[in-house]
């Protein structure tokens, strides 16, 4: 009980609140009215001016025409033509009061006159003199409270009394109010019509007033009070023991009820998870039928008593209005959204026929004079980047708040920081872009950058990254492989060959033709290395000690290169001590007297032995 008091307490001063708000708004809003009800005053007066001159003009033309005698029937038609004038500048000028009435009535609030109970009897909307819309309201109602006062009140004592353009609604000495002829105007109908109507208002406000303020009133409202309070409370208390009652028979069951849900190895929902999702559901349904309960109890409570019935309103449209008007708003935004489902709708069918298209070209059915077959998916990706922006900017000014400067504030802000935290990367997808285009590699080339070597694994608009040999995986910026040299080892591999090469060392005592015999024969044991084109040796320089001879040769398998130079390496070896050739790499010089070839025992004589010193004196000739 004292939650649900604590509730009630919290809901009168979230209205009391509210209607603070509203007041602020109120003052906003009468500050605009007066200052549009003082451009129609200034744009009737000289209206007004001229009506007055026709008043007094049409007194004395009718004074003038009863003085005629009967028989001055010239005198007696000009009179009554001017009148005739007179009156359709009259028609003229309600006319024109009229269109300007209009032009007012869809932006001017009026302002409520209110009866004893606090309950709204009808609007004002044009002043009188110096008395403002607000200012008599305000009276108005004042009086009525003076006149429900008053114990010795006679209500069929109020009356009308009607004079030219105005009526005046009056209790005995005191005018309850005036009605003029634009309040007229405003509510479409006649003086008198309007200020008899609201004669009857008055009336029936102060005896409705009477009525409800009497004792057995008030003790009945008392106890309707008391019951729905407790309606409420036993609602309450009914939902959440039903709520117990329902976990309680839940927890009972659930072995039999809740599985584990899973596929294959992998469990998505344990059945004690899913328990805890009933548990957690549960609770917010029963705290949603609180607040559902106290929605509409608490206004149900407040509308009992008329002087609360205001707080009622205001409370009940506290909650209500943002639903309403999300739900108006809803509607409303129905044809922009259709709208942006047909634009989506038609877009999505564009990119697809465009995606047939590119791939085509990538699978080589269609084929386009220049245009490469590898170029057909980042092409694509580029077309279909473009057709989403275009779709952006047309479904842009169909969102809701777009056009808000808050919408374009943000958008502006977001801008921004893309702008100055993306530089780097906005340079890499360009260089990304330009790299596709030059096509110095494709997935799975064997290239160099720098000093990295590897087979290209992926590319993307930022970055490439590449496989050593190592099994390690480099990664490297777009903009940096723009700015630097690519080597690519397979573009040509496959249809030229790729020319390996190695270089050594041999003395000067080796013939050359021996060694080109040697190596070409070292390079045809190689595996991976083609016959055709045959290996060829050049002589890169001719230094101190020895000669420098360069074996070249032709692959098709660029990704293999450390196994074939291994591999060759291994064959030249083998071939030079064959041959007997010994490799003076590094720089060495072999003293032959006494000292051992550099060819392995395995490719020497059985009978081989080092060659003795030889030691020789030259003796001079004796004088």
């Amino acid at each position: 009980m004292k939650k649900l008091l604590g509730s009630f307490l919290i809901m009168l001063l979230l209205g009391t609140l509210a209607a603070n708000a509203q007041r602020d708004s109120l003052i906003n809003q009468d500050s605009m009215d007066n200052v549009m009800l003082e451009a129609y005053e200034s744009k009737i007066a000289a209206i007004e001016k001229q009506r007055l001159e026709d008043s007094l003009m049409r007194a004395a033309l009718e004074k003038q025409l009863n003085s005629l005698k009967t028989t001055d029937n010239l005198k007696k038609e000009e009179l009554k033509a001017q009148l005739d004038e007179i009156a359709s500048r009259e028609s003229k000028r309600l006319t024109l009061k009229m269109s300007q009435i209009d032009s007012l009535r869809k932006n001017t609030k009026g302002y409520p006159v209110l009866g004893v109970m606090g309950d709204t009897l009808f609007h004002i909307y044009t002043k009188i003199g110096a008395s403002r819309p607000e200012e008599r309201a305000e009276n108005i109602s004042k009086k009525i409270k003076e006149l429900y006062d008053d114990d010795f009140l006679v209500v069929d004592s109020i009356y009308v009394v009607s004079e030219d353009n105005l009526a005046d609604v009056i209790y005995d000495e005191t005018i309850i109010m005036s009605v003029s002829e634009m309040d007229a105007l405003w509510n479409d109908t006649t003086i008198r019509s309007l200020a008899d109507s609201y004669a009857l208002e008055i009336k029936a406000s102060i005896v409705q007033a009477r009525k409800d303020n009497s004792f057995v009133t008030i003790l009945i409202r008392i106890g309707l009070v008391v019951l729905s309070i407790f309606g409420i409370w036993l609602l309450i208390w009914l939902v959440g023991k039903g709520h117990r009652r329902l976990l309680k028979f839940i927890a009972g069951r659930k072995d039999d009820w809740l599985k584990d849900l899973s596929y294959k190895d992998y469990t998505f929902l344990s059945a004690y998870q899913e328990f805890k999702f009933i548990i957690f559901i549960s609770r917010f349904l029963k705290w949603v039928i609180y607040a559902f309960v106290l929605y509409i109890g608490m206004p149900l409570v407040l509308s009992i008593f008329p002087f609360t019935r205001g707080y009622s309103i205001k409370l009940f449209g506290l909650i209500w209005s943002p639903f309403k008007s999300i739900i108006f708003d809803i509607w409303n935004y129905l044809p922009a959204l259709f709208n942006i489902l047909v634009i989506i709708l038609v877009m999505n069918y564009v990119i697809r026929f465009v995606k047939y298209i590119f791939s085509e070209i990538e699978n080589e059915k269609l084929n386009i004079t220049g245009f490469h077959t590898d170029w057909a998916r980042p092409t694509f990706n580029i077309v279909r980047f473009l057709l989403y922006a275009f779709t952006f900017v047309l479904i842009f000014p169909l969102l809701p708040g777009s056009d808000s400067d808050i919408f374009k504030g943000v958008s502006v802000f977001i801008g921004i920081l893309f702008s100055l935290g993306s530089s780097s990367a906005i340079a890499n997808m360009i260089a990304g872009l330009v790299i596709t285009y030059m096509r110095p590699f494709k997935i799975g080339d064997r290239i160099k950058i720098g000093d990295t070597s590897g087979d290209v694994v992926e590319k993307t608009l930022l970055v490439t990254r590449i496989k050593t040999i190592k099994n390690e995986e480099v990664t490297i910026p777009n903009s940096a492989i723009l700015s630097g040299n690519t080597i690519n080892y397979t573009s040509y591999s496959q249809n030229e060959g790729l020319i390996i090469h190695t270089s050594v060392t041999i003395g000067y005592d080796v013939p050359w033709q021996l060694m080109y015999e040697a190596l070409i024969e070292a390079a045809l044991r190689t595996d991976l290395i083609m016959k055709d084109p045959k290996p060829f040796v050049l002589q890169t320089s001719l230094d101190d000690f020895y000669v420098a001879y360069q074996l070249n040769a032709y692959t098709k398998e660029a990704s293999k290169q450390a196994l074939i130079y291994s591999n060759l390496h291994q064959n030249i070896q083998d071939v030079c001590n064959e041959k007997g050739v010994e490799i003076l790499s590094p720089h060495y010089r072999a003293q032959r007297d006494g000292n051992s070839t550099t060819i392995p025992s395995d490719y020497l004589p059985k009978d081989y032995q080092a060659p003795p010193f030889n030691v020789n004196i030259k003796k001079d000739k004796p004088e």
